[in-house]
């Protein structure tokens, strides 16, 4: 029960990874908001999750939605440990001449713009408390580039380097910011990837299959607990052996 007594906010923890790192939380003692777009959603995944897990409507690009969700758990709870940026979206599958500009704005606000949100609004709270756990999410994509998906890539290489500054900010008030860089993850989200785009990326993995939502999670928990102590503003690869970097 590593979690026992903290307390941490997940986005789009309605489903896929976001909901795998919230199982795995709660079920070593953590308390969780789920915070989704899709309140019903994430109310259905509380509800099947049960003790530990409560519901929250968050939009991740919006500041005050942000204030709403941390005034909400430190209410209730008395304490925020824990963040996990992991809304985001893939942006349609198409070459950059192809993609409008508000195609590229959508991606960039919500995978990138959304994490700076998130981790600005997390701050004050955990420096004041002398500590703090965040861990963003962000993709194989934004070390390497993925044709076809430039906003995505781009988004994700913001991510990197946002919490690599961050973290240098953060690093004697007892707050550890560290990043994950999946390759492609069975998630609801590849329903919005082609077919073609998947079996690109799947094609780039040495162990020849794609990541598990649990996978991640594991180590996420990893990154989220006690067990880390001399490690920020690094990122960890689950790539199934793509990366080498």
């Amino acid at each position: 029960m590593r979690f026992e007594g903290k307390t941490g906010i997940v986005t789009g923890a309605a489903r896929g990874i976001g909901e795998a790192i919230v199982r795995r939380l709660t079920s070593e003692g953590a308390r969780v908001l789920i915070a989704d777009i899709d309140e019903g959603a994430a109310q259905a995944t509380a509800d099947a999750i049960g003790a530990g897990a409560l519901a929250h409507r968050l939009d991740v690009t919006d500041p005050a939605s942000w204030e709403a969700a941390v005034e909400r758990a430190t209410s209730d709870w008395g304490r925020l440990d824990i963040l996990v940026n992991n809304a985001g979206i893939a942006g349609r599958s198409a070459p950059a001449t192809e993609l409008s500009v508000e195609e590229w704005r959508q991606v960039i606000e919500l995978d990138l713009t959304g994490v700076f949100l998130g981790c600005r609004a997390v701050l004050p709270t955990m420096t004041g408390a002398g500590y703090g756990r965040i861990v963003n999410i962000a993709s194989i994509a934004g070390k390497e580039g993925n044709p076809n998906a430039v906003p995505y890539s781009a988004a994700k290489a913001g991510v990197i380097g946002l919490t690599k500054a961050i973290a240098k900010e953060v690093a004697t008030k007892g707050v550890l910011v560290n990043s994950v860089a999946p390759a492609v993850v069975e998630t609801p989200i590849l329903a919005q990837v082609s077919a073609e785009h998947i079996a690109y990326m799947t094609s780039r993995i040495p162990m020849g299959r794609v990541g598990q939502p649990h996978e991640v999670a594991a180590l996420v928990a990893f990154l989220c607990s006690d067990d880390l102590s001399f490690s920020t503003g690094a990122v960890y690869d689950i790539s199934g052996g793509r990366a080498t970097y």
